[in-house]
């Protein structure tokens, strides 16, 4: 199954995460090296990054639960008019208090894969609509390996900012590229929404949330329903609070711990994030195949089991090619199970619940991985650049023994 035998819409969906992921991509790399050049300090780069984490989560929960009652299409088509309006205010002003405000607003530098931010549950619940429930863990595999392709290109253009410093200060080394070269990266994010928001207007939709809640309503057994839905909901909840405190302690500030581990800068580090997105990119594709055979929380449970295991090795390597190695594998068993764990979550209740659930599902992760880009700014500030790995990995050890058990009976969802 390639691109080309997706239905239209879907296609549309994976083309508009694709251009998304190329800024997310630069911006992943960039943006905390960015702020340090504005003279920001690894404690207030990590706080403007986790205030975007609850913004988004608050705002996710609002947006899924409206999207069940109404469409999709409109509340996708608001996000990329928002970030189109927080990118050229980016790359038009340096200015503190406006610079911290669209970080939040739009989510820049948290690397989300080019899903759509706060929005990401409205497009989830969108891309199930004409995916068979068999085939939902090797397309969302497949959106999500595009993601990170998209990030893989965005990253290599963050090598950018080295070379056009050149322009304005000879110099080298990370405190040596001038905040001005940096700028340039936001207009990227402007022409892709500029590209999006040509496609989503085009796309078509045929969910109407009203007419679907009226029909689950005349259903005999809806209370049965909402009850057995609603437990495998909070349980979801739960078990991402584990994975959202893991992902936030290692996963944003990951460019900035290169940049103070080994004191390298843009060009050293965007090729590794590049190869690292790639690689990831090839893994998702490879995860999707084989949750079709042993099923989605199996090929869960083993990719992320080996990616807790680099994760403990990463912060104890001296050497930077060793450590871009670990993290790039890391990453790849790590990272490539996003799309089958999205598909289980777009499993677990009927179409009219799907905002709700992915909401929940992006809500649980994001409160919890906001708290940790602050502590784990702060660890690095002080010299302590092991342990918010080891915090990381010990969350992560609880999620991932608590969801191979929990929802072992969703192992293939589209069987029953």
């Amino acid at each position: 199954m390639n691109l080309k035998d997706l239905h239209p819409t879907t296609k549309k969906l994976v083309l508009a995460r694709t251009f998304r992921s190329i800024g997310q991509g630069a911006l992943v790399v960039d943006l905390a090296l960015y702020l340090h050049s504005l003279g920001w300090n690894g404690f207030h780069i990590g706080l403007v990054l986790s205030s975007a984490g609850l913004f988004g989560a608050a705002l996710s929960l609002a947006v899924g639960i409206a999207s069940d009652r109404l469409r999709r299409r409109p509340f996708l088509l608001i996000y990329e008019g928002i970030v189109f309006v927080c990118s050229i205010a980016a790359f038009i002003t340096a200015q503190s208090l406006i610079l911290t405000s669209v970080i939040i607003i739009a989510g820049f530098g948290r690397g989300a894969n080019g899903a759509a931010g706060p929005f990401s549950p409205v497009e989830q619940a969108w891309l199930a609509e004409e995916v068979p429930a068999v085939r939902r863990g090797r397309v969302y595999s497949m959106n999500t390996a595009f993601g990170f392709f998209g990030m893989g290109v965005g990253a290599m253009i963050a090598m950018l900012p080295s070379y056009l410093s050149r322009l304005f200060e000879k110099g080298t080394g990370v405190y040596s590229v001038q905040p001005a070269a940096f700028r340039p990266l936001f207009l990227i994010v402007t022409a892709a929404t500029v590209l999006n928001l040509l496609m989503l207007y085009n796309a078509k939709e045929k969910y109407n949330g009203q007419k679907q809640i009226e029909k689950s309503n005349k259903m005999n057994r809806e209370i049965e329903i909402r009850r057995q839905e609603n437990k495998m909901l909070t349980g979801l909840v739960i078990l991402n609070s584990f994975n959202g405190l893991a992902i936030g302690f290692t996963g944003p500030l990951i460019s900035y711990w290169f940049s103070i581990r080994f004191g390298i800068g843009p060009a050293s580090i965007a090729p590794v994030m590049s190869a690292t997105f790639f690689i990831t990119g090839i893994s998702s594709l490879l995860t999707g195949k084989i949750s079709e055979r042993i099923g989605i929380v199996q090929s869960v449970v083993w990719a992320r089991f080996f990616g807790l295991l680099m994760l403990i090795v990463l912060p104890l390597v001296p050497f930077f090619w060793l450590a871009s190695l670990i993290y790039l594998l890391r990453s790849a068993l790590n990272r490539g199970s996003v799309g089958a764990r999205q598909a289980l979550t777009v499993g677990l209740v009927r179409d009219e619940r799907r905002g709700l659930a992915t909401s929940l599902n992006a809500m649980s992760m994001q409160l919890p991985q906001s708290v940790g880009p602050s502590i784990a700014g702060y660890l690095f500030s002080s010299g302590q650049l092991e342990l918010p790995f080891y915090a990381g990995a010990l969350f992560q050890g609880i999620y991932l023994v608590t969801y191979g058990w929990f929802f072992r009976k969703q192992n293939k969802p589209g069987e029953e």
